[in-house]
């Protein structure tokens, strides 16, 4: 019974988050048309909305930790649900995404995220879609901002293992920024797929910076150690049983 309660309080949940993408994004569009700041305004607008329902509607508390950097870097983050690319976009001042190109077609989405200085590439063609995004990410430099990847390249669930994908050590590499990793624990209550939200404290978690100048392998086998062992920590945390690093 309490777990039939609960996913009808997030079913309500999520139709109205989906819902609210509409009257805020018709509201905005005019500013967000000629003005980046006005498509960042929009977003982390929704972006509160989404963090305050979630807190009374499905007792879904989010919590930032760490130091959201304000600087132009790489932010490489572990990837569990829609939740974290909630939290990470809502804490930088302008963070833009390496993102699939079919969400271009996605209506009111697709328009803010070429707004806000995403980065479409093609999923499936390895090789052409690290050159291409270099490419753009290089030449959208004018347009300043934290860059955030996720390094797995899709959403994995809390427990199961995936490897980092070499793009990420070639836009450090090329790019010549900073990296800040970020860890998280999310995905125990807003899972991949499904409509059910627990309640509890969803995390994200800024981790040290890792400099430019490394060593492209070692960034890589860094970058996985630093985000895994926090993430894992902070899902052990929350109740989640795995195993030590």
């Amino acid at each position: 019974m309490k777990d039939a309660v609960q996913w009808i309080r997030s079913l309500l949940f999520v139709g109205q988050a989906y819902f609210m993408m509409l009257p805020l994004g018709l509201l905005f569009l005019p500013w967000a048309l000629v003005s980046r700041k006005g498509a960042l305004t929009a977003c982390k607008s929704w972006c509160v909305w989404i963090r305050w329902t979630a807190s009374w509607m499905v007792g879904l508390r989010t919590e930032v930790r760490g130091t959201p950097p304000a600087d132009e870097v790489m932010i490489a983050a572990k990837h569990q649900s829609f939740l974290d690319i909630i939290l990470i976009f809502h804490s930088v001042p302008a963070g833009k995404f390496i993102m699939k190109r079919e969400l271009l077609k996605a209506p009111i989405l697709g328009q803010y995220a070429l707004g806000i200085g995403c980065v479409p590439v093609d999923r499936g063609k390895r090789s052409q879609a690290i050159k291409k995004m270099v490419a753009d990410v290089a030449k959208g430099k004018q347009q300043p901002g934290q860059l955030i990847i996720y390094p797995q390249g899709t959403r994995i669930p809390p427990g199961v293992s995936a490897p980092y994908k070499i793009g990420t050590g070639v836009l450090y590499d090329e790019l010549g920024q900073d990296c800040v990793p970020v860890a998280t624990n999310v995905g125990l209550f807003w899972p991949k797929r499904g409509i059910m939200r627990r309640p509890g404290l969803a995390v994200v978690e800024f981790l040290p910076r890792i400099k430019a100048g490394l060593d492209k392998e070692d960034f890589m086998a860094r970058l996985e150690d630093e985000v895994e062992t926090a993430s894992d920590r902070l899902m052990r945390e929350a109740g989640f049983d795995t195993p030590d690093r």
